[in-house]
């Protein structure tokens, strides 16, 4: 297979919006958890610790998600310079290693995505709790 110097750098648009979209997903769950830390200082409430080991795994998986994607852009650009350099063998090499590198992050995303709703079952157990209960909803 023959790859030109532009092949890896095909990959950089991918590589800078998911960075993007991680980086925003990452700064959304600190914000939260600084809120939960919060309410549970002040309310003491068991539901909390809960949602926040939920986030603090996603987090976790952010951060994999983020170095991962990191790792594949270093490796384009290491490709690019690869082949720059004539070293064809190099350049496709480090080439299918950013591409294997982008489909581990992309996987650990779809991870993050799947779990991303247990905090929000939490919630939902107790408004569910609640409603069994004939409590009205806490505002």
């Amino acid at each position: 297979m023959n790859i030109s110097l532009t092949t890896p750098a095909l990959l950089f648009p991918t590589v800078s919006l998911l960075m993007l979209a991680y980086t925003n997903r990452f700064l959304t769950l600190a914000t939260i958890i600084r809120n939960l830390h919060d309410r549970y200082k002040a309310e003491d409430d068991g539901n909390l610790l809960g949602q926040i080991a939920n986030l603090r795994h996603r987090v976790y998986l952010i951060r994999n998600m983020q170095i991962f994607g990191v790792l594949s852009l270093l490796f384009c650009v290491i490709s690019m310079f690869a082949l720059f350099a004539g070293w064809v063998a190099g350049g496709q090499w480090s080439f299918a290693i950013a591409l294997i590198l982008m489909i581990i992050s992309m996987l650990i995303s779809l991870r993050e995505l799947m779990i991303s709703v247990g905090a929000l079952d939490l919630l939902l157990v107790e408004l569910e709790d609640d409603e069994k209960m004939g409590k009205p909803a806490r505002r």
